[in-house]
């Protein structure tokens, strides 16, 4: 069941200047990263506003338990903090929050504020294993009409949630180059493939979520359980050459087209955070079949998704040197899931397979109704056959070199103060 305590209060205030106006890190949020500071070595950090609070600065100003927490966050990954699942994270979020709200404290916690521009940030996990999923029935959809017009859907989508394992060493934070990867590609009218940098490169607009606790081989997370196995959430870009996939696809699946790169964005928001932001997951149209038992929790289906908006912006090398903004190219909402992440973590599992603190489980590409939501090239472009005019005049089908993809999230409802992830960008390094 969701709790609600006063971390949750709309209402609530920060001493930390401009945290209160702050469109992703007021006090509400609080979400975890690693950070590093200028020379210095990586640790646990807060994001306050434009400020990364040092957990190992505040530990003694905790009491017992969140410094403890404090303590395990305060390593160079955020795994041991959620090795036995979210309560200690919940005890430090607390803490945390009547620091940052109780002025007394702005003496002795100011010093440990550090301004974020100065600071690096990297990957919150040390991350054992990458699954991505397919849950966007929408994007199943418009791209199963490329290839197979008169049935989009394969049988097995409405029954079991499909996904792939990637590749954990090649995920990177937000804010790095991402190298155009080469392989085989084959066009239709090809007798052979060649190999070349891929011509048709593409972004995928998706939600990581982070898993905490553990399973022991052979053993399974129900479903009930599994929302309590969910860390929190971030951004996640998993960029696809579609060339490359088209053609090594079948019968195994991605490799190439999807290993080179995935980029996530650098904080974790915790499920604590956003537990007022947990919503009915969506009825499934009529006619489609139940979930098997095993997926089936009526907490789940009252809870299990999440009132989130996505949205993806481009930053062309022109735009850049004219100085204009990133235009956007799409807005979209999480709940196109068609499975709840708690049915991902349960289906992951439910074979004997251990998950681990700090795995990295993908949404796939989230794409609904309209043509502004849609979270892919491919889509937006049919295929490369219609093209995208930009504002300045430039087209796109596919990322050029120079193209800079920017991905933002916020959850937002009504009642309740509205909550950031940061930025999940990346550049096209050619």
């Amino acid at each position: 069941m969701i709790s609600l305590d006063e971390t949750h209060d709309p209402a609530a205030s920060s001493w930390v200047e401009g945290a209160d106006e702050h469109a992703e890190f007021p006090v509400q949020n609080l979400p975890l990263g690693i950070f590093s500071p200028s020379g210095d070595g990586k640790r646990g950090g807060v994001a306050i506003g434009d400020f990364v609070l040092d957990l190992s600065a505040v530990a003694g100003l905790l009491e017992r338990e969140a410094s403890d927490a404090a303590q395990l966050a305060s390593g160079e990954t955020l795994n041991a903090l959620f090795a036995d699942g979210n309560d200690a994270a919940d005890v430090l979020r607390r803490c945390v929050f009547a620091l940052l709200t109780d002025i007394s404290s702005k003496v002795q916690v100011g010093p440990a504020l550090l301004p974020m521009r100065d600071c690096k940030l990297h990957l919150p996990f040390a991350i054992g294993d990458y699954t991505d999923f397919y849950t966007g029935i929408r994007h199943a959809t418009n791209v199963g009409k490329q290839f197979r017009p008169d049935n989009p859907l394969l049988p097995n989508y409405k029954y079991v949630p499909i996904g792939y394992h990637g590749r954990a060493s090649s995920i990177r934070p937000s804010g790095g180059d991402v190298r155009r990867p080469q392989g085989q590609r084959k066009s239709a009218g090809d007798d052979t493939p060649v190999f070349s940098p891929s011509q048709r490169l593409d972004y995928e607009l998706e939600m990581g979520v982070w898993t905490s606790g553990a399973n022991e081989l052979g053993s399974n997370i129900g479903i009930a359980d599994a929302a309590r196995h969910i860390a929190g959430l971030g951004i996640l870009n998993d960029w696809s050459a579609r060339d490359l996939q088209a053609w090594e696809y079948q019968p195994l699946g991605p490799f190439l087209a999807k290993n080179f790169h995935s980029t996530v964005s650098p904080w974790v928001v915790t499920s604590a955070a956003l537990a007022p932001f947990r919503i009915a997951q969506p009825p499934r149209p009529q006619g489609d079949p139940a979930p098997l038992p095993y997926l089936l929790d009526a907490d789940d289906q009252a809870h299990g998704a999440y009132a989130i908006e996505m949205e993806v912006r481009l930053l062309t090398a022109k735009m850049r040197d004219a100085g204009q903004p990133p235009e956007r190219l799409s807005k979209g909402p999480m709940t196109a899931m068609y499975w709840t992440a708690a049915q991902l973590v349960a289906h992951h599992t439910v074979n004997g397979c251990n998950l681990q603190p700090g795995d990295l489980l993908g949404t796939g590409t989230l794409s609904s109704e309209t043509r502004e939501t849609f979270g892919s090239l491919l889509e937006l472009s049919e295929g490369g056959k219609q093209p995208l005019t930009l504002a300045n005049g430039e087209t796109r089908s596919f990322l050029e070199d120079g193209d800079e993809v920017i991905m933002t999230a916020h959850a937002v409802r009504e009642g309740y103060r509205s909550i950031g992830f940061g930025e999940c960008r990346g550049r096209i390094a050619g």
